[in-house]
């Protein structure tokens, strides 16, 4: 059965490695027969969070911000998969997926929750210099708990500083195979 298969790519750079990681993963879900639509969130204006419990969940663009949230919440509403993409920073995601990530929350206010639930899945892609991704799969699988999605699994692929390093290592293959497999 094909799916809808969002990802969120939190990277700076746009051939960096975890976007190779979502390059692969993308083509492993194609292969499959799934759609996928990309959102390379550090092109895109996104603001932090104003806590203003505001959002309706029941429209479109739930926020009472009106900015590049307003592509994502449709796209992430109707999915089955969304995939986190991120660089490790400072032992966690980007602050870029984390801003997106906290405002997925308009999603979940007002009299209809559209994210908590609802039979969605999620996997976790990150690439980085050195191996330290404990507190950021610590808290992929905090949120999957939250949020009551069925945590696809995690590419970490450690031992990646320059864009392109991780070119021919087996987490591609790994990218590539967990979207093909979803």
């Amino acid at each position: 059965m094909s799916k809808k298969i969002v990802i969120l790519n939190g990277s700076p750079r746009k051939s960096g490695n975890t976007s190779a990681l979502v390059k692969a993963f993308t083509e492993g879900a194609e292969s499959a027969g799934h759609s996928v639509t990309e959102f390379f969130l550090d092109k895109m204006e996104i603001h932090g969070c104003k806590g203003c419990f505001g959002g309706h969940s029941g429209r479109d663009c739930p926020c009472v911000q009106k900015d590049g949230m307003a592509e994502i919440y449709p796209a992430v509403r109707d999915c089955d998969v969304v995939v986190l993409a991120s660089p490790l920073y400072y032992w966690t995601m980007s602050g870029q997926l984390c801003t997106a990530l906290d405002r997925l929350f308009a999603l979940e206010e007002g009299g209809k929750n559209l994210l908590r639930g609802n039979g969605k899945s999620s996997a976790l892609l990150m690439a980085a210099e050195g191996h330290g991704f404990e507190d950021a799969v610590l808290y992929f699988d905090h949120l999957m708990e939250h949020l009551r999605w069925k945590n696809l699994g995690h590419v970490l692929a450690g031992g990646n500083m320059d864009v392109g390093d991780i070119a021919g290592k087996q987490e591609i293959q790994q990218a590539y195979d967990l979207g093909k497999s979803n």
